[in-house]
């Protein structure tokens, strides 16, 4: 006998109150073990018809259970209620059972404002928005007056003002006032999400009753709806009543003080978050790291986090977010690797910074131990994991493995479609991204300017002219995006490349905006090639004015006259050029040996031990020179 069982020794184990009791344990402990020894005993007791005890135990199946054993307690309800519907209808959309669900909904003779709100969450929480709606209208038609509840739901599911304001009459219409605290907080959230943040101030001030979640609510709302300084006067505001700032406060005005790279506001909102208590916090050390780390105050960031007394998996993540930001990889890898010993179980967002903060420089064996704990894990459905591994692998050359993760996902956003698009085209397989972006448009979600950009690149760099200009020519009409300074620079580097200088200065001019000094330059790719040295004189010069100490227009000019053997210019554009230029080299390379990546800028080695490879490297050339190899 289970040892609940004997607890209850002396009650009588045949009445409705002793096995009340016991399915209540049940429901406290959870354990479908002890669920199914006291079902069996309903079942021996022929209590498995009654209703109330009935709809408990399904309850129960619903939560722990499977679902055929909750179907099979709901099959023994002799006399069904509205309740026994409404728990079985839960509980099949708790199991992802949506036909079921939906053929039981339409089995149903009864339904009340539980019934349809129950459908009308479960089709929202699998994303099936349209359906959602669609059973709210019919849920209108069959004469059921919707609930708080039901509003609630309802306002998650605007995704723009007209339905927003839409969402809001039928509240106003169906006499619900803004007492209800709830009510009035998820319309302030729903206006911020859509930007309308006068709307929200106009729920906000016409509420009866406000909490701190009113606060939190307003104080997003102008955030989202890019009025940061606005958002961080709400929350001085919100110091003056009577509502206290809590966590989710400070680490929402924290977070705006790091978009805003305001550190001086955000120094002022930490410490005042030591004052109050919130330093043991997570989600506000998080967000203070965060901050710290935007600003460019790494080192700052690095001495709070060591000052921990315990890891906490959310403030790990921002560690990790940071040091990948700042260049330190394996710094990155190091805290993860502590992580893991620390036994914290990596979440989907510590995978997605790991890859996509430090693939520039993960070694390629790195990354696919990265890629087997992601399986291991369970979190390689995840579709911002999955993104991340395509970029990772499109990045150290593995293109067949990022297209193989691609094809893989279950679910494909336009983040997903756009990077194997890039990933493609910067590994060579121009028309294979061009193929993909063909599946995109038939199958995948609209494109937008990222997506036809990396079509254009994937244009450019197959030297494919009348696929380029085809795209490029119906991007306004056909996808309803306006060409941007990158998309008029790939056309333009397209065209220059094939000596089609004239159709490149016909675009130029047309540039809705002053061209840039890349713009220019991609016109001088064919300077070569080009006949007409004033057309390449005139050019340079712009380049000039737009920076004078750049070398680029200098060395194109001197090119071109030396092509053409005038001496005498390119000696006076060469002292030119040194005295109004400046000679510096940006361009970095990272050579990968073992777990070292060794890093090359402006000809000197900043890794450890730079002079004893450079000792070496003279070694073994003077060692060609002589004929030892």
């Amino acid at each position: 006998m289970h040892p609940i069982l004997r607890q209850v020794n002396g009650r009588h184990r045949t009445s409705l109150s002793y096995y009340t009791y016991i399915l209540d344990r049940c429901w406290t402990i959870k354990s479908l073990n002890f669920v199914k020894i006291t079902h069996a005993q309903l079942i021996k007791v022929g209590f498995n018809t009654h209703t109330f005890l009935g709809n408990r135990s399904l309850d129960i199946y619903c939560q722990c259970g499977t679902v055929d054993d909750a179907l099979k307690v709901f099959d023994d309800i002799v006399h069904k209620n509205c309740i026994s519907w409404n728990i079985c209808l839960k509980g099949l959309f708790r199991h992802g059972c949506l036909e079921r669900a939906r053929m039981l909904f339409d089995q149903m003779t009864l339904r009340d404002v539980v019934t349809w709100n129950s459908m009308i969450s479960g089709y929202l929480s699998y994303g099936l928005i349209g359906y959602a709606l669609v059973l709210y209208l019919k849920m209108q038609n069959a004469g059921v007056r919707p609930n708080q509840y039901t509003f609630s739901i309802l306002v998650s599911l605007a995704s723009c003002a007209h339905q927003g304001k839409q969402i809001h009459g039928s509240i106003i219409r169906n006499a619900f006032n803004l007492s209800n605290v709830v009510l009035g907080n998820s319309l302030i959230s729903m206006y911020g999400k859509l930007g309308h943040v006068d709307y929200a101030y106009g729920v906000f001030l016409t509420m009866v009753k406000v909490d701190a979640i009113s606060w939190n609510s307003l104080i997003w709302s102008c955030h989202q709806s890019g009025y940061g300084e606005l958002a961080l006067d709400q929350f001085y505001l919100m110091r003056t009543t009577q509502h206290v700032p809590d966590q989710f406060t400070m680490s929402t005005v924290i977070s705006i003080c790091c978009i805003m790279r305001d550190l001086d506001k955000g120094k002022q909102i930490f410490a005042f978050c030591c004052k109050v208590g919130f330093l043991s916090n997570s989600i506000v050390l998080s967000a203070a790291i965060d901050l710290l780390s935007k600003c460019n105050r790494l080192e700052d960031a690095v001495q709070l986090f060591n000052e921990l007394n315990n890891l906490e998996l959310a403030v790990c993540n921002s560690m990790i977010s940071s040091y990948a930001g700042h260049g330190f990889g394996e710094k990155a890898i190091k805290l993860f690797v502590l992580m893991l010993k620390e036994n914290l179980r990596p979440t989907e967002f510590t995978f997605s910074s790991i890859l996509s903060s430090v693939s520039g420089i993960l070694p390629a064996d790195q990354g696919s131990q990265i890629h087997s704990f992601v399986v291991k894990m369970g979190v390689e459905s995840d579709a911002i994991v999955s993104c991340s591994l395509v970029q990772m692998y499109s990045k150290v050359g593995l293109i067949d493995y990022a297209m193989k993760v691609f094809v893989n996902m279950t679910e494909k956003d336009l983040v997903s479609w756009n990077t194997i698009i890039i990933g493609l085209t910067h590994n060579g397989y121009v028309f294979k991204a061009l193929d993909i972006f063909k599946e995109l448009v038939i199958e995948g979600p609209h494109p937008d300017h990222i997506t036809l950009l990396g079509v254009l690149l994937a244009c450019n760099y197959g030297n494919l002219v009348d696929e380029g200009m085809e795209i490029f020519s119906c991007m306004e009409q056909e996808y309803g995006i306006i060409p941007e300074c990158e998309h008029y620079l790939c056309i333009i580097d397209l065209l220059s490349g094939v000596g089609k200088l004239k159709e490149a200065m016909n675009i130029i001019a047309e540039v809705p905006f002053e061209p840039s000094f890349m713009l220019w330059r991609a016109v001088l790719r064919c300077s070569d090639i080009c006949a007409d040295l004033k057309l390449v004189e005139s050019v340079a010069e712009r380049m000039m004015e737009i920076k004078p100490k750049s070398s680029l227009p200098y060395l194109v000019l001197a090119r071109a006259y030396e092509i053409r053997g005038r001496w005498e210019s390119v000696i006076r554009i060469r002292e030119a050029m040194k005295r109004h230029c400046m000679n510096d080299m940006i361009e970095c390379s990272w050579l990968g040996i073992k777990n070292h990546v060794y890093t090359f800028k402006a000809d000197q080695l900043l890794h450890h031990g730079g002079e004893d490879i450079y000792i070496i490297l003279k070694l073994l050339f003077w060692q060609l020179e002589v004929g030892y190899i």
